[in-house]
């Protein structure tokens, strides 16, 4: 397996050598989710319906984009013992792996799902895929159960740039960040200050991995300890 940094023209180049059976598989990450679609063959319905591919395998003759950040979203929750149903879930964010939380937040049965982004356009052109989501304005504050970080905000130490008001929901609620590196970013260590749960991105990260892995090789391999303790090195 080798990382890859490529620029846009070579992403036609590069699925064709999947076509031509060079490489097994590949895994996209931001801004290609999106970019590569174009080139494929086909999409699985989770990819179809966020319009977000992260994995890339070719099969009976046609190259096939999936979203395996869904099941990795929906496992990392089941492994935090968290019941997402009938919850009032809000999201931070518009772009990269957003519509994958969106999904698997409907499909863990969420009762409601509002949406903000620092730019509301990219909000509203997610509510063209998932119509019964709410949106707000960035900054303004509503009632939630559990709220996810979908941005890149806190990847930077320090960093927060979040504009959140961490007192005014009170305690008990479920601070959810996909970022795992750092472990800890400040979006949860000030939710923890105030009473609330909190969990990052590396479980998620692990299981969208390990549902890619799953594809290319037809392999169901086991997560251990030793494979969660990896990713903190």
């Amino acid at each position: 397996m080798i990382k890859k940094k490529i620029d846009d023209n070579e992403l036609k180049n590069i699925i064709s050598e999947v076509k031509e059976e060079k490489i097994n598989g590949i895994n996209v990450t931001v801004p290609f989710k999106n970019k590569v679609i174009p080139f494929l063959d086909e999409l699985s319905p989770e990819a179809k319906d966020t319009q977000s591919v992260n994995t890339i395998y070719f099969q009976n003759g046609s190259t096939v984009g999936h979203n395996t950040d869904i099941a990795g979203f929906e496992l990392a929750i089941k492994y935090a013992k968290y019941d997402v149903s009938n919850k009032e879930i809000f999201v931070l964010g518009a772009g990269g792996v957003a519509p994958s939380i969106i999904y698997s937040l409907k499909k863990m049965k969420a009762s409601k799902i509002t949406l903000t982004n620092r730019t509301k356009k990219k909000a509203e052109d997610l509510k063209n895929l998932f119509k019964d989501i709410e949106i707000v304005d960035w900054g303004e504050r509503i009632d939630f159960d559990m709220i996810v970080n979908a941005t890149s905000i806190g990847l930077k130490k320090n960093e927060d740039g979040l504009n959140f008001d961490y007192s005014a929901n009170g305690p008990n609620k479920f601070f959810y960040d996909v970022i795992y590196n750092p472990r800890e970013t400040l979006f949860l260590k000030r939710a923890k200050l105030f009473g609330n749960r909190v969990e990052n991105g590396k479980m998620m990260f692990i299981y969208q991995a390990h549902q890619a892995f799953t594809i290319w090789h037809k392999l169901l391999p086991q997560i251990n300890d030793e494979t969660i303790k990896l990713i903190d090195q």
